[in-house]
């Protein structure tokens, strides 16, 4: 076994201080808008592998060269890449369309005193089939305000409610980056995590959508708001729902969803042949910036590793927790600590993932489990931080319509994070042990 050595982890200090250092100084000195997503984090991480392979005079650079060939040729790793690639395709195809359709159908059907509840539906379903938190609050958001306009419900509370949803399905989805970096990173099939996920998350959803009928209760809704809508864009989303949740190789259910949404987006007149190759090269190119991240990583954590970092790390954590059920916590409190410094959840769980998968062993905690801990607790902190993508993508959607409102008024409306902390508590420290296996 590697000796621990501290000093290893320095790489990683160097990127939390210049990522997190320099988004301060954007979003609250400098005052500008989005400041943390400013903030090149591609270049960050390269300085951080700079100093990983400055360290060490013991190996050559040759040397360091191969152990971070070994680290991103990681069969997990080239698979996740893989995957990326093949999300931003089918998101490109399918476009924002489909998902808007969803919203206007249920507001359309449903009584408008319902509006708050069923907003968080809506908002569960559309990251759920689009994968992403961020593309649902920038679509739902915008629909928010309009039914704040013609109803009795508060903008904080009807954005918290979308916020909420949207981080049901970026935990869950199997097209999430999230999902495919957890489940890549742990070795485990997407359905195995999303079963043991599903069991965390859908009490807490349940509880938050009681929490957000009482508090819609006695509120005033006189009006609603309607737009035309096409139920046929949503085919694609739901075929890649039901064969993730079925089994089927994710690889085949992008294909088939992109397939289905190439013929439906083409055939109801939505794009044209040469826009739809547009939309798939963008929907790919889209996907750079995770891509190079998890790239830069594996690189540096393959260094790290080597260097003794990650066992200096996990001997400090197994003389802090103790036990399976405390070792199930601290990887939680990991990825939660590293989407603080980063902002980005994605981000949080490739950085985790190396020490998390170590753990794992360490604990004899399944790899569903792991990466199911991992996706819901980087999700619980980037649902509630003021300054994640999320919540500044739907202060400023609703700004921009007129609304002035804060981080600070939204987050108190936040039921679902909240929930989902409990509910993840619940499930490591009071369900039984042999309900993992």
């Amino acid at each position: 076994m590697k000796k621990g050595n501290w000093k290893a982890l320095f790489p990683i200090v160097v990127f939390l201080v210049m990522y997190l250092g320099l988004g301060i100084v954007f979003e609250y000195v400098l005052k500008i808008p989005m400041g943390f997503y400013n903030i090149p984090i591609v270049v960050c991480f390269l300085v951080a592998l700079l100093v990983a392979c400055l360290q060490n005079r013991a190996l050559d650079f040759d040397k360091k060269l191969s152990l971070m060939a070994a680290g991103v040729g990681d069969k997990n790793i080239l698979t996740m890449i893989l995957i990326f690639m093949t999300a931003g395709i089918f998101v490109g195809v399918v476009g924002r369309s489909s998902a808007e359709s969803v919203a206007w159908f249920l507001l359309s059907i449903i009584p408008a005193r319902y509006a708050v509840c069923v907003l968080f539906v809506v908002s569960c379903f559309v990251s759920l089939a689009m994968g992403t938190s961020v593309g649902t609050i920038t679509l739902i958001t915008p629909i928010a305000v309009a039914l704040s306009d013609g109803s009795g419900f508060g903008v904080p509370l009807l954005v918290g409610s979308v916020m909420s949803g949207a981080m049901f399905g970026d935990n869950l989805s199997f097209i999430s980056d999230t999902t495919i970096a957890a489940c890549n990173g742990q070795g485990c099939a997407m359905r195995d995590k999303f079963r043991a996920n599903f069991g965390i998350a859908l009490p807490a959803a349940l509880v938050t959508l009681v929490i957000l009928y009482i508090r819609s209760t006695g509120t005033a809704a006189a009006a609603s708001v309607s737009k035309d809508y096409e139920l046929i864009q949503i085919i694609p989303y739901l075929l890649v729902l039901i064969g993730g949740i079925i089994g089927i190789h994710v690889f085949v259910v992008l294909l088939l969803g992109i397939v289905s949404g190439s013929v439906i987006m083409l055939a109801t007149g939505v794009v044209h042949p040469t826009e739809l190759l547009t939309n798939m090269g963008s929907g790919a190119a889209g996907m750079y910036e995770t891509t190079m991240v998890a790239i830069l990583v594996s690189a540096i954590c393959a260094l790290i590793h080597e260097y003794g970092g990650f066992t200096a790390l996990l001997s400090f954590i197994r003389r802090i927790f103790k036990s399976k059920k405390g070792g199930k916590l601290g990887m939680g409190l990991l990825v939660g600590a590293m989407d603080i410094a980063t902002a980005n959840n994605t981000v949080a769980i490739v950085m985790a993932n190396p020490i998390a998968r170590e753990m794992a062993q360490e604990y004899d905690i399944s790899p569903k489990n792991a990466a199911s801990i991992l996706d819901t607790f980087s999700c619980i902190f980037q649902g509630i931080i003021p300054y994640g993508a999320q919540m500044l993508v739907a202060v400023s959607a609703a700004t921009e319509l007129g609304c002035e409102i804060s981080a600070f008024d939204v987050m108190p409306n936040l039921y679902y994070p909240f929930m989902l902390f409990i509910s993840s508590i619940i499930f490591i420290f009071l369900i039984p042990e042999k309900r993992e296996k």
